[in-house]
């Protein structure tokens, strides 16, 4: 699932280092939580640089372990694995929908105020997508969005992008990476794992005393 801007043509302000820091990794774990990485994709992660060591030291520790198996992942492994986490036949591994972690019932469905929430930030599914507006990775696109901008918007608020994270993600999205990470299937996606718990729990302190 993705998201995009209505159309509203906004001018866009210089993100600081940080900004477009945050906004990369929601990028990259939404492209993630799409689809399995192809071959292009794990050499470009096979080649990034460390974080700086004076930066979070949980989150470059994921990061270095990430790298690292990127390095050594087989495509057609790593595809297969992704199918088995998360699109296996009659019930995947790992659910990636976040309703899945909030224990919504359906009369008050977490996609219905999802939905709302995208409307009134001007952000609107692509109509030919079907996935579900609690996917992770539509969620993850989101928050890009609303940090960098994109197609036609200036970036949200820091307001809009804590209210945002707390409604929709902050909920659920710790689960969903602890259970990618014990998942017997896992073997990329664990540092996948990892990597996304690590920064998210970032997001959620620094929201909580922002």
């Amino acid at each position: 699932m993705t998201v995009e801007a209505a159309a509203r043509v906004q001018v866009h302000r210089p993100l600081a280092p940080e900004e477009q820091a945050r906004a990369d990794f929601y990028a990259l774990l939404a492209r993630l939580c799409h689809a399995a990485p192809d071959a292009k994709l794990l050499g470009a992660i096979s080649i990034a640089g460390e974080i700086p060591p004076e930066g979070e030291p949980a989150l470059t520790t994921a990061w270095s372990g990430f790298v690292a198996a990127a390095s050594v992942m087989d495509p057609e492994a790593v595809a297969e694995e992704y199918h088995t986490l998360f699109e296996g036949m009659g019930a995947a591994e790992v659910s990636i929908y976040s309703a899945f972690y909030s224990g919504a019932m359906s009369a008050d469905h977490p996609r219905v105020k999802i939905r709302s929430d995208l409307s009134d930030l001007g952000l609107a599914q692509r109509e030919r997508l079907t996935e579900p507006e609690d996917h992770f990775a539509g969620l993850f696109e989101a928050m890009r969005v609303l940090i960098a901008g994109g197609a036609g918007r200036s970036p949200g608020t820091i307001a809009e992008q804590r209210q945002f994270f707390q409604s929709h993600l902050e909920p659920g999205v710790a689960k969903f990476f602890k259970a990618v990470e014990a998942a017997g299937s896992a073997n990329f996606y664990r540092k996948v794992g990892a990597l996304g718990l690590a920064f998210m729990q970032i997001e959620s302190e620094s929201f909580r005393l922002g």
